[in-house]
């Protein structure tokens, strides 16, 4: 399997495509980028529309159920909304920082059920999608930094973020 590059430098997202994926960021139009979301959101009603026991079940020991990356992604799309919404009304905020494996783990995704999990990854993808939408052309080029440094314009920020729950529909075909 090929290896995603260093994480810590996240610029690669949009520089090249995915070597696991393929979703390639650096070609993908920013505009494009809440048709993409509802998109994806589709897909996961129609992952998590699987008998419970199969979007429960892991592959491995080391890899998350179809359900635990669809309680990862809906909670993507709700803080990424909230870091848009921070762009777009402060100047140069800095994100709250969001640990992604503590939040997996203390509110127990895998025990989440599956159809109110696809109703609020549903619902924070369309909240997610229509603050994209109404993202002015002059607004693009606002900035924001994650606690750990990393900057961001809204124009960069949309296409690293919708490269996540498109690599994540891919790990979840490609462990069925």
């Amino acid at each position: 399997m090929p290896i995603i590059p260093d994480t810590q430098d996240w610029t690669w997202v949009l520089e090249r495509p995915c070597p696991e994926c393929g979703f390639d960021a650096s070609t993908f139009p920013r505009t494009g980028v809440a048709g993409l979301v509802r998109e994806n959101a589709a897909e996961w009603q129609r992952i998590l529309a699987r008998p419970a026991a199969e979007v429960r079940r892991r592959p491995s020991d080391d890899q998350w159920s179809a359900l635990e990356y669809a309680c990862h992604v809906r909670d993507v799309f709700r803080t990424f909304e909230r870091r848009l919404a921070l762009m777009l009304t402060e100047d140069g905020p800095t994100f709250p920082n969001w640990d992604q494996d503590a939040t997996a783990i203390d509110d127990g995704y895998a025990a989440q059920d599956p159809v109110r999990v696809a109703e609020e990854l549903a619902q924070a993808a369309g909240v997610l999608a229509d603050g994209f939408d109404a993202v002015t052309d002059e607004q693009w080029d606002r900035t924001g930094s994650r606690s750990d440094g990393a900057h961001f314009s809204i124009d960069t920020f949309s296409r690293y973020l919708i490269h996540d729950p498109v690599h994540h529909v891919h790990d979840v075909r490609v462990a069925s």
